[in-house]
């Protein structure tokens, strides 16, 4: 957290001494990846189906011609339902699960724009995001052996959860490398954020196995408009 605050603290100083500011709103896609790693296995806890749908603000800062520095605040909401299977040997009964989250991310990223054409720029980027779980659930049902829904639904918060083998916290840190394309006012980019930190509580344990390192990864895309640029 010192080295994030570092970088915040960096990247608000060239801001004071940009050439020119550019202030936008921003909307795209997201899908989560939760990786658990063992000495011999990599699994995926979330399917790659758990999509979600980001909104927020964009404000970028051009130091030197090409080169800057790009921050923003973003909403994240995404649900997720998987297919029925059964629990035994018989069609019935059978089992389904959903979940939602939501979180807010300060991403910070520097960035290089070369112009191809007139208004037209190529863009790279990377740097790190901040990303604070608001909540993440998940939703069991189960059907009886006749193919019936039971009333009772298995609901728990990966943050409140007492689990200390499932337990997540709130708080995650990832870095990003993408690429964009902006003409005029507008920019669609795109990229991969790689998980930085073990988001579980505590190490937890499967049989003989510990899972020794944990991570969240993004993929995300969004599209753009700068509504306001100095002079």
């Amino acid at each position: 957290m010192k080295r994030l605050t570092l970088i915040l603290f960096i990247c608000a100083a060239t801001t004071m001494v940009s050439a020119q500011d550019y202030f936008g709103v921003q909307l795209g896609f997201a899908q989560p990846i939760a990786r658990l790693n063992t000495p011999t296995t990599k699994t995926s806890l979330f399917p790659t189906s758990y999509n979600g749908f980001k909104v927020g603000l964009v404000y970028d800062a051009t130091i030197v011609k090409g080169f800057g520095v790009s921050m923003g605040l973003n909403y994240t909401f995404g649900n997720h339902t998987s297919a029925w299977k059964q629990i035994g040997k018989l069609p019935y009964p059978q089992e389904r699960s959903t979940g939602q989250y939501h979180q807010l991310e300060i991403p910070i990223d520097w960035q290089y724009k070369f112009e191809i054409a007139k208004r037209t720029w190529i863009i790279l980027y990377t740097g790190p995001t901040l990303q604070c779980g608001l909540s993440l659930t998940s939703n069991k049902f189960e059907t009886d052996n006749y193919g019936k829904i039971k009333d009772d639904v298995i609901s728990s918060d990966f943050y409140l959860i007492e689990d200390k083998n499932k337990a997540l916290k709130r708080i995650n840190v990832t870095w990003g490398l993408g690429a964009g394309f902006q003409y005029d006012r507008y920019f669609l980019r795109g990229g991969y954020d790689f998980g930085l930190i073990n988001p579980y509580k505590e190490r937890s344990f499967v049989g003989h196995d510990a899972y020794t390192r944990g991570r969240f990864d993004q993929w995300q895309i969004k599209v753009g408009v700068y509504l306001w640029q100095s002079k």
